[in-house]
């Protein structure tokens, strides 16, 4: 399959040519990994492992293991639609297992090593995952979380064979080589991606195989008519969310791309630099706060030598300070992106073919209709503020929010489906976020729900009730904070604020732990008892005018 764009001189020009054609029949593994195999010198994966030492992936090897791993998934007993929670990080088992359960018409979960039980407890239950894959250093939450997931099986490990758990590789290395991919439907589920939890618990977002046609078209257009000669793709982003697995690793190899990963905990600015360089990557997924923190390392042209031709950027805006720096420092120009789990890369910029508009959105992508509707399915004209919202069909949507048909309702308008953000479009078509319509916190790229997080904070003991927001901040767009109501007869202290922290850390994700948190008598409430972020917000904001 060749690029599903047409180049063109002009966004209108791009826009006019492209069509959608979606096959009924498809399956992600032919065009990710099988259909590239055939050449034993292409190169799929640079890995670079906690030791920084580099091994190297083919096709034709990614091939070979992720037929292996299918086969032993069904000598398992797994059949068609069983679901396999992935809890991993950018390690080449993550990719080399979606293969496998796409080849096998299983449904990958991809999860992030970031969690504590709590989350994991509550995805495995969800999707009903019967086998799980994980590492050493992840393998004690899996303990803890097995026994309250009846349905989980087989537990494999990929860098050891702790007690309950069985070795990956030593598991796999007995099993036949060749495979025959399942026949899927385009409309068949693929994998569950879960949401942010704005409102309420974490919704499994269900995604087809179709999905990975969606998402080409809009990554093409914003990597700057990607794939050219000796593309080599990058992100710090973890594998586990839709922007390092969709925006960056399968588009990579759905054109037969080189694809680095590595075993970086956290950003390092400086090792972002080193992996540009040594691994010459050419195209780049880099949120606006991993730029920002590269902006502040000293004359990095002098040490490094960035190939760098075009780097898609979202989550948070840009902005014009930042695209300037970008454009005059690193010779770069950075594309905005704008989507989310259930409807991912729907407006962008390609700086080759339209002006780009610092701090806007850019413009819907080739295939994408996109508009802002009032709360009727109104389109709104220029200037207007309502929801941001995509108009389906569009095969890169979710199908449904698993077990939670009446979410699934409230996703959409008529025919349209509503993001959750607020914004307007001007004059000339670009669209500009205004704020969001839910309660969602937007930091250091992430989108975090505060509902998960109130959970665990509730349940401490010193916690009687608890409220999260997200409050502004100049680095991470915005962090974390939550006002606490102590149990009766507790004692507010700094020492119990730490005692909470750390609670949260050891039962979710490290980037949903409040960096602030303040002890308070009572909070906003409606009259049906719901906690009023929005005046806590409001709140926060009057102190910061002061």
């Amino acid at each position: 399959m060749t690029n599903l764009l047409q180049r063109g001189a002009t966004y209108d020009e791009i826009c006019k040519n492209f069509k959608w054609n979606i096959p009924t029949d498809y399956n992600i593994a032919d065009d990710v990994c099988d259909r590239w195999a055939g050449d034993p010198a292409r190169l799929a994966l640079i890995y670079e492992d906690k030791a920084k030492q580099v091994h190297r992936y083919t096709f034709q090897k990614i091939q070979k293991f992720a037929n292996q791993w299918a086969n032993t998934l069904l000598s398992l007993g797994l059949q068609r639609g069983d679901r396999v929670t992935v809890l991993l990080a950018q390690d080449p088992e993550c990719a080399i297992t979606h293969v496998a359960c796409w080849k096998a018409g299983l449904v990958s979960c991809p999860t992030s090593v970031l969690f504590g039980a709590d989350a994991l407890i509550y995805r495995l239950n969800d999707s009903n995952a019967r086998v799980l894959i994980t590492d050493s250093a992840n393998y004690p939450k899996v303990m803890e979380a097995r026994s309250q997931a009846p349905k989980l099986e087989h537990v494999f490990v990929i860098d050891g064979e702790p007690t309950g758990a069985k070795n990956f590789w030593r598991t796999i290395e007995s099993a036949p080589a060749t495979f025959t991919n399942v026949r899927t439907k385009a409309e068949d589920i693929a994998w569950i991606s879960y949401t942010s939890g704005t409102t309420g618990m974490p919704k499994g977002s269900v995604q087809p195989h179709r999905m990975m046609l969606g998402h080409m078209p809009s990554l093409e257009f914003i990597y700057d008519f990607f794939p050219q000669a000796n593309d080599i793709l990058w992100s710090p982003a973890d594998w586990a969310w839709m922007a390092g697995l969709m925006d960056v690793l399968f588009p990579g190899w759905f054109h037969g791309c080189t694809v680095v990963a590595t075993a970086m905990k956290g950003f390092e600015p400086e090792e972002a630099y080193r992996i540009l360089d040594q691994h010459n990557v050419t195209l780049a997924l880099l949120t606006p706060t991993m730029l920002k923190l590269m902006r502040g390392v000293p004359d990095p042209l002098s040490r490094y030598k960035l190939k760098l031709r075009a780097a898609l950027s979202g989550g948070e805006a840009v902005g014009k300070e930042l695209y300037e720096w970008a454009l005059r420092e690193l010779k770069l120009s950075v594309n905005e992106g704008f989507g989310q789990t259930e409807c991912n890369v729907i407006l962008g910029n390609n700086g080759k073919v339209m002006p780009i508009k610092p701090g806007s959105l850019g413009r819907p992508t080739p295939g994408s209709v996109v508009a802002i509707i009032d709360d009727t399915g109104k389109v709104l004209p220029p200037g207007e503020t309502g929801h941001i919202a995509c108009q389906r069909p569009h095969p890169v949507m979710l199908t449904e929010y698993l077990n939670k048909p009446e979410a699934t309702r409230d996703k959409f308008i008529n025919d349209w489906l509503i993001t959750g953000d607020t914004g307007h479009m001007d004059e000339d078509g670009y669209f500009w976020f205004h704020g969001r319509a839910d309660d969602v916190i937007t930091s250091s790229g992430y989108r975090i729900g505060p509902s998960e997080i109130e959970d665990a904070l509730i349940k401490h003991p010193a916690v009687r009730m608890a409220a999260v927001i997200g409050i502004p901040d100049p680095v991470r767009t915005e962090v974390i904070k939550a006002f606490v109501i102590a149990s009766p007869g507790v004692t507010p202290t700094e020492a119990l604020a730490e005692e909470l922290k750390e609670s949260v850390r050891s039962r979710l994700a490290k980037h949903e732990v409040p960096r602030l948190i303040e002890f308070v008598d009572a909070l906003p409430m409606t009259t049906t008892g719901k906690i009023m972020r929005r005046e806590l917000r409001e709140m926060e904001k009057a102190k910061l005018k002061k």
